[in-house]
């Protein structure tokens, strides 16, 4: 029952929804009391020979109001417990998609896309049951079952009463002990759906590598290997959870037989009449839905007692990346200047060590060095994925930990290197930071990401879907619109961040030829591979190991006779032999 307690917050908020509703369950219950006194009298009456069309007229009009009134008062309860549990379910989701909306890196380097996918439907699915089914079955089986024993004692015999409900104690002893197990064999099924449900994420998303290497038939397995994991820990459940009903009809059958042998001495002997006996066994017939609803009940509250557990684990959790009390919320600008000491990934060596340096407000600086060198590290500590570093990184005097997270990257048009596009049109894809832009301010986007004449050969044009995560477009199309989505939003400060790779040298140079025309007065950072990505940068860092080992204009760089050099005059011969081959 602690599921209930731990829900205490949602029925409080929905109390008056729940009143409603169980007010009604309790109506049902009294109502549905009266057909087998009916049939009782009824019998009695026949017994008697003193039965009569007018009587019977009567309570057969007795029984069809009770059926009317039965209706709408289920009516009221559906409306008022499932309305409230959708409320809840709705709740829930909102928060736990507005957490992950919060979450830092870490947050997602530690769980996996399938679990989190798992927890925000069949976790919140079993929670939602608690609020409409576990409500309902809680609060019908025990109104429905005290009615009902309420009814025997007063309408037929006390004895009799708590001979037939002497089994009963056995149910509850029952039902806590396989309530335990069945609560952490839930938790395991679960798991067991997210490890599934990720492996599934995970192999849609790499289908064309997996068909690449021919793996089909050994990712098919390892499938097979989850499913049948899957399998076993569902086994289990299912067989706490089928104990519950054979135990549940032996009480009731205990009770039946008890009924018939002292019930049918107190008819022989006078206690009772013929048509109180069978109104007693009707009743005890009414007793056993509310048994098995009890059965019922503990699988629905452990399953979600098992679910939201999960699901509080993760809003439990805390992103590293905090906001200052007092944030500014005046837009990032002016000279960026980067001063880190060391920074490090947890349990990894440092990834960035004595990084320093100041780009002026309007200028361009190139960021460049061989694979892992540290690149893409320092564009995270810029747009403040990272917090856990020695040093400081100021916006315009201001160190951007003092910036509210909308003030600072509403400023940073960011392009990572593993683009991202939406299952949307191109024309959302390009607006997507600025959904009211018009069309003439996403074709100007897509102008100066060289993307416009591309688009416009599609049959479509913006409005052409570019399926998920852009499979429809080359790698080239998906970088520059990406630039595109970075652009339209005018930002401070750009980052490209090896977003080039995928474009032709030709194509290359319109780019940046355009960035450097319209963005004059603005801040760029391009961190690249190809050195003619950054040769008109006002300076260029070399990162080697995560430490600058030079630095300089292109000129002073191949002045230096050092990676830089040997690293330009092999690409300069790269593009000479593709020429010449050409």
């Amino acid at each position: 029952m602690s599921i209930f307690r731990k829900l205490g917050w949602f029925f409080k908020q929905e109390k008056k929804h729940y009143l409603l509703g169980v007010g009604s369950l309790v109506l049902v219950a009294l109502v549905q009391l009266a057909p087998p006194k009916v049939i009782g009298i009824i019998i009695d009456e026949i017994a008697e020979k003193e039965i009569s069309m007018q009587t019977i007229f009567f309570w057969v009009m007795i029984l069809i109001a009770s059926a009317i009134a039965q209706y709408v008062f289920r009516f009221v309860w559906r409306t008022h417990i499932w309305g409230s549990a959708a409320r809840l379910e709705k709740t829930l989701r909102r928060q736990l998609f507005a957490h992950f909306t919060r979450m830092d890196q870490l947050f997602y380097q530690k769980h996996r896309t399938g679990d989190l996918m798992a927890h925000a439907t069949n976790d919140l699915n079993a929670i939602q049951n608690v609020a409409g089914a576990g409500i309902l079955t809680f609060a019908d089986s025990f109104i429905s079952g005290g009615a009902t024993i309420i009814a025997m004692v007063l309408f037929i015999d006390w004895r009799l009463t708590i001979i037939a409900l002497l089994p009963l104690p056995f149910l509850a002893v029952m039902a806590r002990v396989l309530g335990s197990k069945l609560h952490d064999a839930f938790r395991d099924s679960q798991e067991a759906f997210s490890s599934i449900n990720d492996k599934a994420q995970e192999s849609i998303t790499g289908m064309k590598v997996i068909k690449t290497f021919g793996q089909e038939k050994e990712d098919i397995a390892d499938f097979q290997t989850k499913i049948d994991h899957a399998i076993i820990k569902n086994r289990k459940v299912n067989f706490l959870d089928a104990l519950f009903d054979p135990f549940i009809t032996i009480i009731i059958g205990i009770s039946y037989v008890l009924t018939i042998i002292v019930g049918g001495n107190y008819v022989m002997d006078g206690t009772i009449s013929i048509g109180q006996l069978v109104s007693f066994i009707s009743y005890i017939g009414m007793l056993v839905w509310p048994m098995f609803a009890i059965g019922r009940l503990f699988n629905v509250l452990e399953r979600g007692n098992a679910s939201y557990d999960r699901v509080a684990e993760l809003l439990a959790a805390k992103t590293h990346i905090i906001e200052a009390k007092d944030a500014v919320n005046a837009p990032a600008q002016g000279t960026v200047n980067v001063q880190i000491n060391e920074f490090h990934y947890q349990g990894d060596d440092f990834a960035l060590q004595d990084i320093h340096f100041t780009l002026p407000a309007g200028q361009t600086l190139g960021v460049v060095g061989k694979t892992g060198a540290g690149k893409t590290s320092l564009m995270k500590l810029l747009l403040r994925e990272y917090d856990s570093f020695d040093g400081a990184i100021t916006f315009g005097g201001i160190d951007s930990k003092q910036y509210s997270l909308n003030a600072l990257l509403g400023s940073i048009g960011y392009v990572p290197q593993d683009h991202f596009l939406f299952s949307m049109t191109i024309r959302d894809n390009i607006r997507f930071a600025q959904p009211r832009a018009s069309q003439a301010e996403v074709e100007a986007a897509a102008g100066l990401a060289v993307i416009h004449e591309d688009i416009s050969q599609f049959p479509d044009g913006y409005e052409t879907m570019v399926g998920e995560r852009g499979v429809s477009l080359s790698g080239g199309q998906k970088q520059r619109l990406s630039i595109a989505r970075a652009l339209i939003t005018d930002p401070e400060l750009l980052i490209l961040d090896d977003a080039l790779s995928a474009v032709d040298a030709k194509t290359e140079e319109a780019i940046l030829q355009q960035l450097r025309t319209f963005r004059q007065n603005k801040t760029t950072i391009i961190a690249a591979h190809r050195l003619s990505s950054v040769k008109h940068a006002e300076e260029i860092l070399v990162i080697d190991n995560g430490k600058i080992s030079e630095r300089g204009t292109h000129e002073q760089l191949l002045a230096a006779n050092g990676w830089y050099k040997k690293m330009w005059d092999k690409q300069q011969l790269e593009a000479k032999i593709e020429g010449s081959e050409a």
